[in-house]
């Protein structure tokens, strides 16, 4: 049997963006909404964060979590050709990371 989502990320989470995300639900903010928002922003920690606290079936919270990733890649280059402009010269370990942001998607899209 597959683990759930919980089982595979929930230990992944750090404290401090567990207790963001809960003091911002208990200030009224919706979790579904918000983990949405924070993917839109590239934030996979806080989408996590809120995810694990939304009621969603699994497939669709590993969809979120991985659009989440990848927008923070998109974000990371779109920041290095910026940069590039800017400095005239490449930003190769800035594109590393969006590199390993879209692998990580794809594992978190597989269930790994």
């Amino acid at each position: 049997m597959s683990e759930t989502f919980e089982e595979l990320y929930a230990q992944q989470l750090k404290d401090v963006f567990k207790t963001q995300a809960q003091q911002q639900i208990e200030e009224g903010a919706d979790a579904l909404a918000s983990s949405h928002a924070y993917a839109e922003q590239g934030k996979p920690e806080f989408t996590l964060a809120f995810l694990l606290l939304v009621d969603l079936p699994d497939d669709e919270k590993r969809e979120l979590l991985a659009r989440s990733y990848e927008r923070r890649a998109a974000l990371s280059e779109k920041k290095a050709q910026q940069l590039d402009i800017q400095f005239h010269r490449s930003f190769p370990l800035i594109k590393m990371e969006a590199q390993k942001d879209r692998q990580v998607a794809r594992s978190i899209r597989e269930g790994k």
